[in-house]
């Protein structure tokens, strides 16, 4: 599946913020997205993740040649993982279980999804661990492990490790290069860090002014 951002613009309290944002994503990269503290970063990702509408331009998905209506099957098809995401007052095992039951996964599928996201993530040894005690670092895994459990094609992450100690950083950074080894799913990210993008990114893009640059 391919995603287009074409021209997006966006304003805030008639702020400008996105201008003429525009980028083809190759299909099964990981694209980082770097910029200052407020230049729209978030909101590009949201964008582009159908969850919040452009003031003009256009995000395209498509399969092939056909263009794919932003219904709620190609929602499905892409999640974003926010920087400080929240957890259900339950095991680990069953938060990561959750989307799977409200997309009507069968009784004897999640079990196994369930194993394998936490597996890809490290954390299968907190599989009954209430998930409200785990670190920030585990708990950023936990919400990885959660959006892989879906199986997007798109995976959208918003500062991935901001708040994350070292070690965690270097576990998520790790389970980032992973996914599109052997899930073959394109990721998306933004981040401040640019030793970590230099790290990760096959394409590294820079917001500066409303406008993204291409830095690799």
């Amino acid at each position: 599946m391919k995603l287009l951002a074409s021209h997006i613009r966006k304003v805030y309290d008639e702020k400008p913020v996105l201008v003429d944002c525009s980028c083809e994503f190759a299909d099964r990269n990981i694209t980082v997205l770097m910029g200052r503290n407020g230049c729209g970063k978030s909101t590009f990702l949201r964008i582009c993740a159908l969850l919040e509408h452009a003031d003009g331009g256009t995000v395209t998905y498509a399969d092939a040649d056909s263009v794919l209506p932003p219904d709620l099957a190609l929602r499905r098809r892409i999640t974003l993982v926010l920087p400080r995401i929240g957890v259900f007052n339950t095991t680990v095992s069953g938060n990561v279980a959750y989307g799977l039951m409200i997309r009507g996964v069968s009784r004897r599928e999640i079990p196994r999804r369930v194993h394998n996201a936490l597996a890809f993530v490290a954390l299968e040894h907190k599989t009954e661990q209430r998930a409200l005690t785990l670190s920030s670092g585990e708990t950023q895994r936990l919400g990885i492990a959660r959006a892989l459990a879906i199986e997007p094609e798109i995976l959208f992450l918003d500062e991935p490790t901001a708040s994350v100690d070292e070690e965690n950083t270097g576990i998520i950074e790790s389970i980032i290069l992973k996914m599109k080894e052997e899930m073959r799913t394109t990721v998306i990210m933004t981040t401040h860090d640019r030793d970590q993008a230099e790290r990760v990114a096959d394409e590294l893009l820079y917001l500066k002014n409303g406008r993204l640059e291409a830095l690799r």
